[in-house]
């Protein structure tokens, strides 16, 4: 391990990318805490950045270039951390590339100081990765107690904890000299941030694939580059490493490293607290990463109480026998569909739409009416949404297999109501007991809130507000 503090004093580096929602502030203070100089760069003007300017106030040694950037500053720096969203080719990048300057990332720097590889587990994937990555680290604490910390050694920690980072939270790098020798630390790895970590030829000892589809090609150029990205992972194992693949598209494009153990989803993983198929596949994956991490006979009944991510099928509340969940992360149809499957037919009132990315919304609305009791249409793509979903017609012909079922069966109600608030008073005045709500838009949320945050966020205040 590199001590952190004997690297930084009085090096000039560039932080490129601040971010509205501080995305670099964990590394500058990471580095100038160190005694680096640290110029911090975004091209967002000082207003928009104003709440990630304020985190860094009073810390000597910062110094902004906000609204621009200048080449020189990429130049003539002796280190640039990069914010991962950066697309490759970038010319900035590419005048510091041919400076001869040294380029890293958050991310990188993290990998670099961590005490111990043997006790790490990345995570990627298509879809699920945050969630398996919270549920892994979620069961790993509730098991601080197994044979793993009794055979520890006490000199070098008392009771091994685990840390959660990476994509998902806040930055680990200002928190790295709490780290333990002993502790686990859980990573959620993106595309994007597997790039970087590819030129310092890294993968954790237990690497965790959930899936692998089309995702981010706009910044990869293709799913060829896309796919190398994801491999990442994997490519740089060492022998007696895990790899753990979650499905058939995970085990077709990822192969192991020589000598590393593969572990493909199985077993049951009882009664969970959040809904859905996807969730179940999910647990499934996080329980043999833990398995694999500390015990193969580990018991993973902490899963039942792992109540779901923020804006990701999360439950809000409960209010007179009616439950409240907000998917705010649902940005794709795709996504959305999941949200539907998650509950029992006709008994979901859904808030559908938003910002129009261009995606056929039209089988959306046709599932949403045919397996929903309520279809309340927000946003830019709302009325296309409703229309879509208005139009919808059971199919003639009663199939055998619906026995006493009622034919034909019901389709949702439809109201158009353009914005959340809207939704949620015309929710109100038709839902009953025994019903679920869900916000779960299959749309960005671009055309009315900042983020996908913010739009959970106000759902989440209007539902306890009650």
């Amino acid at each position: 391990m590199i001590k952190p503090e004997d690297q930084y004093a009085g090096r000039r580096v560039t932080v490129m990318g601040l971010g509205r929602f501080g995305g670099g502030v964990g590394v500058t203070r990471f580095l100038v805490e160190r005694g680096a100089d640290v110029l911090v760069t975004d091209t967002l003007p000082a207003d928009d950045l104003a709440d990630s300017v304020a985190q860094l106030d009073g810390y000597a040694g910062v110094g902004f270039r906000l609204g621009e950037h200048n080449v020189s500053d990429f130049t003539t720096c002796d280190l640039l951390v990069v914010n991962p969203a950066v697309k490759p080719g970038n010319r900035f990048v590419r005048a510091a590339q041919a400076a001869g300057v040294e380029i890293t990332s958050e991310i990188r720097l993290l990998v670099r100081h961590l005490p111990n590889r043997l006790r790490t587990i990345g995570v990627t994937g298509s879809a699920g990765k945050s969630t398996v990555t919270a549920m892994i680290g979620h069961v790993l604490n509730q098991n601080r107690t197994s044979r793993d910390r009794e055979e520890a050694d006490p000199s070098l920690i008392a009771a091994p904890r685990c840390w959660v980072g990476g994509n998902i939270g806040g930055s680990l790098l200002e928190r790295v000299d709490e780290i333990g020798l002993n502790d686990w630390m859980v990573l959620e790895l993106s595309s994007f941030m597997l790039e970087g970590l590819r030129d310092d030829k890294w993968s954790p000892h237990i690497a965790v694939v959930t899936n692998v589809s089309p995702n981010h090609l706009d910044w990869h150029g293709s799913m060829s580059a896309y796919t190398d990205a994801k491999r990442t992972l994997a490519t740089f194992q060492k022998p007696d490493d895990i790899l753990v693949l979650g499905d058939d598209s995970a085990r077709d494009l990822i192969r192991p490293a020589a000598g590393v153990k593969v572990a493909s989803r199985t077993g049951d993983v009882g009664e969970l607290s959040v809904p859905g198929l996807h969730n179940r596949r999910n647990a499934a994956i996080a329980a043999t990463a833990v398995r694999a991490a500390i015990d193969a006979e580990a018991e993973v009944s902490a899963l039942a109480t792992f109540p779901g991510l923020p804006h990701r099928l999360q439950h809000v509340a409960e209010r007179e026998k009616v439950r409240y969940y907000n998917d705010s992360k649902s940005t794709t149809p795709e996504a959305a569909t999941l949200a539907i499957e998650a509950f029992k037919a006709h008994t979901v009132r859904i808030i559908l739409g938003g910002s129009d990315k261009g995606s056929d919304l039209a089988p959306l609305a046709r599932f949403a009416a045919e397996h929903c009791v309520g279809v309340y249409t927000i946003g830019t793509t709302g009325d296309a949404v409703a229309d879509a979903a208005q139009a919808y017609e059971p199919p003639t012909g009663r199939p055998e297999s619906c026995g006493a079922v009622a034919w034909p069966p019901p389709t949702a109600t439809v109201r158009r109501c353009g914005t959340l608030d809207a939704a949620m008073d015309a929710i109100a005045a038709d839902v009953k007991a025994g019903e679920n709500v869900v916000l779960s838009p299959g749309c960005a949320s671009w055309d009315q809130f900042v983020n996908y945050e913010k739009r959970g966020d106000a759902f989440v205040a209007r539902v306890r507000s009650k």
